[in-house]
């Protein structure tokens, strides 16, 4: 299982990054399968988030919580076959 630990808002973009380029999509296709435009996708992904997302990372971190956001092992398996541009 691949995971990574979250403690700001740029955090939780650098992981969507990582596990969208570990599934094989482009921002295009993870954008268009989360229903988002592909600019907000890509604000996401270079750290430009919400202050309000940054905001509860910070009172989740003082609180003691740890954030993680996992992709499980069959995910990044079946990910490395897939290549951008399957269907």
């Amino acid at each position: 299982m691949t995971r990574w630990t979250i403690h700001s808002g740029a955090d939780f973009g650098l992981a969507i990054a990582d596990m969208r380029r570990r599934q094989g999509l482009t921002q295009a296709q993870l954008a268009e399968q989360s229903g988002l435009t592909r600019d907000y996708l890509a604000h996401l992904e270079t750290g430009r988030t919400s202050r309000s997302l940054d905001h509860i990372m910070r009172t989740l971190r003082r609180s003691g919580a740890t954030v993680t956001v996992s992709l499980p092992d069959a995910q990044a398996e079946e990910a490395s076959h897939r290549r951008i541009g399957d269907t």
